[in-house]
């Protein structure tokens, strides 16, 4: 066997085998790393440049957003402002068709823009929302499924701790990365409201009709102005000095941080007890995804130092696909792997080969790297392992079986995939927000 046939069956081979038997991702990419330095980078040496590579790797300014987009969200959670804020949208949406599933992709979506956290999302919006859905008599299709897809537009939406780490390892400007996602993000919160209102209209019985308790214009609006509009108002802040230039991502997050607490202040909801659960939180998830960029560079530098990467790169060059089909077929990897991985491991196992053939084909980085996040985003609800349809099935209970979840998320998946290709085949709608703003 060729060496770097070797190297990609070590390292390839040795991820999944870990995964398989139960091992953490972060442990999993360590023990393959320390193998391959092993093997491939000339023993003790080669565990020596491994440290030296964990070092460089995480010692950047631009990996700084992640811990602070992450304390943003977790402060937002466990201060109650976010459930707050969908129980003000409740207030001024009344009689429509499947009005508490669009309460939910309209809540999760005002949430995502401050959360970043695909997790705290799903879980926010299915404990506030899912008791009164089902007291109601919704269909589970309309219930659960909006509250799973309107989840993963945390990934896409700014500010996205996983955005700003796929930009890392891509090597891709998550500045513009970051602004480049959020109109992928607005067109499946707008495709999701359109499907519930549409199937409602066509079926009522899949949300059945109730009163709403007729509250003054007034009652009804204040809501909004006290718990919604101060959390946009942040949201304002962190894009808005990224899109003029004002301040970087990482400069961004941080007022983002600042301007949470404030708020969360002002509301008297912050306490110590609080504000050390949103902390260890922040601490835990930060910990997590920063020992795996640690991994990575080892990682790369193995399947580099094999020849694996290069080797890869000239074997799809010569199949002569067009840089569509290409994409395609690199997409089409994703959601596969979506089916059985978590996002941090699909980006750890595929960037390394796939950006080559990017740049030996011409692709735009910065267009793929959206449409990765949305790959990333479908896997999380993709069958059967999808992270976001355990955490679901946590939330609804036992009495829900993960067949009825399967089956309420598919037709939303199908809203994704619309979603993917339309940005494919119209790869400007991608450039239109920062092309706008050179």
């Amino acid at each position: 066997m060729v060496e770097w046939q070797f190297a990609l069956l070590v390292m390839f081979g040795g991820v999944v085998g870990f995964l398989l038997l139960g091992l953490p991702v972060v442990f999993s990419f360590l023990t393959v790393n320390i193998i391959g330095a092993l093997i491939f980078l000339g023993g003790d040496l080669g565990l020596l440049q491994m440290v030296r590579n964990m070092r460089s790797a995480v010692a950047q300014y631009a990996l700084v957003p992640i811990p602070l987009f992450v304390l943003m969200g977790e402060v937002m959670l466990h201060t109650g402002m976010a459930a707050r804020s969908i129980n003000a949208i409740d207030r001024v949406i009344s009689r429509v068709p499947g009005r508490l599933s669009m309460v939910a992709v309209i809540g999760g979506t005002v949430f995502s823009s401050l959360s970043g956290s695909t997790l705290a999302n799903a879980a926010v919006l299915g404990k506030t929302l899912l008791p009164e859905m089902r007291a109601r008599g919704y269909a589970p299709t309309i219930a659960i499924g909006p509250i799973l897809a309107v989840g993963g537009v945390a990934m896409l939406i700014p500010p996205s701790g996983l955005a700003v780490m796929l930009g890392s390892l891509a090597r891709i400007s998550i500045n513009d990365l970051l602004l480049t996602a959020i109109v992928p993000g607005i067109l499946m919160a707008i495709a999701f409201f359109a499907y519930i209102a549409i199937r409602c209209r066509m079926n009522p019985a899949l949300a059945p009709a109730y009163e709403v308790e007729a509250l003054p214009l007034r009652d009804r609006l204040m809501p909004l102005v006290k718990y919604v509009l101060p959390l946009v108002g942040i949201f304002v802040v962190v894009v808005g000095s990224m899109m003029t230039g004002v301040a970087t991502p990482t400069e961004s997050a941080a007022l983002g941080v600042i301007a949470s607490v404030i708020a969360g202040a002002c509301y008297r909801s912050v306490t110590l007890a609080n504000m050390k659960e949103a902390v260890i939180e922040t601490l835990k998830f930060s910990a997590m995804i920063l020992f795996v960029i640690c991994a990575s560079g080892t990682f790369s530098q193995i399947l580099a130092f094999s020849g694996a990467t290069q080797a890869v790169a000239d074997l799809v060059t010569t199949f002569g696909l067009a840089p569509l089909a290409m994409t395609v077929a690199m997409l089409s990897v994703l959601v596969l792997l979506g089916c059985f991985m978590d996002q941090v491991s699909m980006m750890m196992l595929t960037l390394p080969v796939f950006m080559p053939i990017i740049a030996a084909t011409g692709i735009d980085p910065l267009w793929f790297g959206v449409l990765m996040l949305i790959a990333l985003e479908i896997s999380l609800c993709t069958p059967p392992f999808g992270l976001l349809l355990f955490v679901m099935q946590g939330v609804a209970g036992r009495e829900t079986p993960i067949s009825t979840i399967y089956a309420a998320v598919v037709p939303f998946l199908i809203l994704e995939f619309a979603v993917m290709a339309l940005l494919v085949i119209f790869p400007g709608l991608v450039q239109w927000l920062p092309d706008l703003l050179r």
